[in-house]
């Protein structure tokens, strides 16, 4: 079990130090955008490099799974690198963690690692060994976030702390655990594989793009017929975009109340992070405190 105490933080960034772009995941689509967060990394006194094969091209994944392989790997040893960031999200990063001991290799370079969506499986890999990582934005989404969720993440990597968030609580008391945010369709895919961190005392932060309320229901189904749900403390749940179904379908609002209102847990909805609109920063193993009376989720 992921004990609250023994959580492993990355050292804090200094001015002037350098955050790899790394692609684990999909091809590139949009070199403006990368171009864009390179000057907001340059604005905030950082220098962005881009990794071994940022914007190779196999097939839907950024290069061969052996070029991304060794452009991660490049990312964590090498000691010029102070933080990795993904240039995007996608499909493949899960792909990567078949081979090598990746949990040495994490445990070893406890550098920051930036990203989400399709970054969960990293995400939840170092979590395996009680690595935080930073729930966020990629390279390609960084310069549609807000001012303040910008500053929310400078804020963060210099080693401030960070102010509560705000949504929707579903009015069942508080709860604290440590944060697991993951993109639900990712979580899903590696529930019950080496990839998945214990569930145990954890407050899950989910988020998704694109799932028709149907499949979110399947998904959500899944969790309950593993048990995944029975040692999760609380849910935030963030945006869940472009999840219409067809006519009398329900909204996927009405799954989340139909799937996770009895559990007996507090649930807090939109909360801002996710696809299609701010994407607020969730540190992953920070203790928070959910309160679904007041709707907060606040990190301790």
């Amino acid at each position: 079990m992921n004990a609250l105490a023994s959580w492993k933080k990355p050292p804090s960034l200094q001015p002037g130090d350098t955050i790899v772009g790394v692609s684990p995941s999909g091809a590139i689509k949009d070199i403006t955008a990368v171009e864009k967060a390179q000057e907001i990394m340059r604005s905030q006194g950082y220098n962005l490099e881009l990794g071994k094969h940022w914007n190779a091209q196999y097939g839907y994944l950024g290069g061969t799974d052996e070029q991304r392989r060794e452009a991660l790997l490049e990312a964590f040893k090498n000691p010029n690198y102070k933080a990795i960031i993904a240039v995007r999200g996608g499909y493949g990063a899960a792909r990567l963690l078949e081979e090598k001991d990746w949990e040495t290799i994490f445990t070893n370079y406890p550098k920051w690692l930036i990203g989400f969506s399709d970054i969960t499986s990293l995400i939840w890999k170092r979590a395996k060994v009680n690595i935080s990582s930073i729930h966020g934005p990629v390279l390609t989404t960084l310069a549609q976030e807000p001012d303040w969720s910008l500053k929310r993440l400078f804020n963060y990597l210099k080693g401030d702390s960070l102010p509560p968030l705000q949504g929707q609580g579903w009015g069942n008391g508080q709860a604290e655990g440590w944060l697991l945010p993951a993109n639900l369709a990712v979580a899903t895919n590696i529930l019950g594989t080496p990839l998945q961190p214990p569930l145990n005392n954890v407050i899950l932060a989910l988020e998704d793009v694109g799932e028709a309320p149907y499949r979110v229901d399947r998904m959500l189904t899944q969790w309950r017929l593993m048990g995944a749900f029975s040692g999760v403390k609380g849910i935030a749940l963030g945006r869940f975009s472009g999840s219409n179904g067809p006519p009398n379908s329900w909204t996927v609002e009405e799954v989340f109340r139909d799937r996770l209102g009895d559990l007996g847990i507090p649930i807090v909805s939109d909360l801002p992070f996710g696809h299609d609109g701010v994407n607020a920063i969730l540190p992953v193993g920070m203790t928070v405190r959910l309160d679904s009376d007041q709707g907060s989720l606040e990190f301790i």
